[in-house]
């Protein structure tokens, strides 16, 4: 482990997320791997007797019901899917019960979509929901809610999920567990990256898709959830869930795979709803002064400096910003995308005279604008 890691608290971390793979949860047949789920369990109870409060986001569900119905591919209807899901959840929890029943754990379903974080007022709610459960001593087993998801409010895989609900949580760690060991350089030496900083473009190329059956992300996908976590001011592990000893020996930091250390300054919790949990309803196209003074200066963006809009949205939408293809920004927007129509490249004056009622002018103001870079 490198000086840089080693000087991180990842030992006295307050809240943990772990995120356990489809494939760490079942057997190569189908059947549940309970002796590794109760391995989990123990290690789950070492961690709260050292102060740890810990959520767990389990995958597993399809993959469960697919064995359950004696499916060697995972189905690509998403009826099939739901069903897969509506079986496999109900050995998923049952399992996750007993495997913590010896060490006098509480657990407690949480089936989620992304409509339950999208909106500010249920996003609280699912985090209240979770911080008393914590708070009664409950460990929270998470899942996407895969019997009712269609894919506009899915999302996408249990790697997101799990980024978004270890910034929901606030929490000091996460740790994405699977059959990958680790980030490996495949351009390069062929050995796991111990340490990842910065996610660029030559770590993206080393990343590769799923090659199983019954998962749905990979590598890529877990990048993606590191940058999520990351900016939320969350460390990253991403390591073997094969490793009996990898959940004591990476909050020593010491274990096999690879951190990627929280950014110092995190974003506040009202902008990572709006560049993590919202999904933008339009994009601003913003010209190259516009997209200057927001990044170099802290500047609002300002009608004046956009030359267009795609999408139909109302006032208070959140919405990406793009200059010359890059989505750089995202934020809510002070009107309504029919309003903005009529007052592109226009300055404030101008648009004053348009809107006498209004105080501000600006398209997005600042406070609730987030760079994505």
């Amino acid at each position: 482990m490198t000086d840089a890691l080693s000087q991180s608290p990842l030992s006295s971390c307050r809240r943990v997320v772990l995120k356990l793979g489809t494939n760490i949860l079942r057997h190569e047949g189908g059947s549940v791997n309970e002796q590794r789920m109760t391995a989990v369990g123990q290690a789950v109870d070492n961690m709260r007797r050292a102060g740890m409060e810990v959520v767990i986001v389990s995958s597993g569900a399809i993959g469960l019901g697919m064995g359950k119905l004696g499916m060697g591919k995972r189905p690509t209807r998403l009826t099939e899917l739901q069903a897969c899901a509506a079986i496999g959840q109900t050995i998923l929890m049952q399992t996750w019960q007993r495997s913590f029943e010896p060490f006098g754990i509480t657990v407690a379903q949480v089936l989620l979509t992304r409509e339950d974080v999208r909106g500010r007022k249920r996003h609280l709610a699912v985090h209240d929901t979770l911080d008393k459960l914590l708070s009664l001593g409950v460990v929270p087993i998470i899942n996407e809610n895969d019997t009712v998801s269609a894919d506009e409010i899915k999302f996408g895989d249990n790697d997101i999920l799990s980024a978004l609900v270890a910034s929901l949580v606030k929490a000091d760690l996460l740790a994405i567990l699977s059959t990958a060991p680790g980030l490996v350089d495949r351009l390069g030496t062929g050995e796991i990256v111990p340490v990842v900083h910065d996610i660029t473009p030559e770590i993206l190329a080393m990343a590769g898709g799923s090659e199983t059956a019954t998962s749905v992300g990979g590598m890529v996908t877990k990048l993606d959830a590191a940058r999520i976590a990351t900016a939320s001011g969350c460390t990253v592990f991403i390591g073997s869930g094969f490793d009996p000893a990898i959940v004591a020996d990476m909050t020593k930091g010491r274990a096999r795979g690879t951190y990627f250390p929280a950014k110092e300054r995190g974003i506040d919790a009202r902008k990572r709803w709006i560049a993590f949990f919202e999904s933008p309803k339009g994009t601003l196209i913003a010209d190259s002064g516009a997209r200057k003074a927001v990044i170099a200066d802290g500047s609002s963006l300002l009608p004046k400096g956009l030359t267009g809009i795609d999408g139909c949205f109302e006032e208070g939408a959140v919405v990406n910003i793009r200059c010359e293809g890059d989505t750089f920004a995202r934020g809510i927007c002070a009107f309504s995308s029919d309003e903005l129509l009529g007052i592109l490249g226009k300055a404030s004056s101008e648009i004053k005279a348009q809107y006498p009622e209004r105080r501000h002018f600006e398209a997005v103001h600042r406070d609730s604008l987030v760079l994505l870079q």
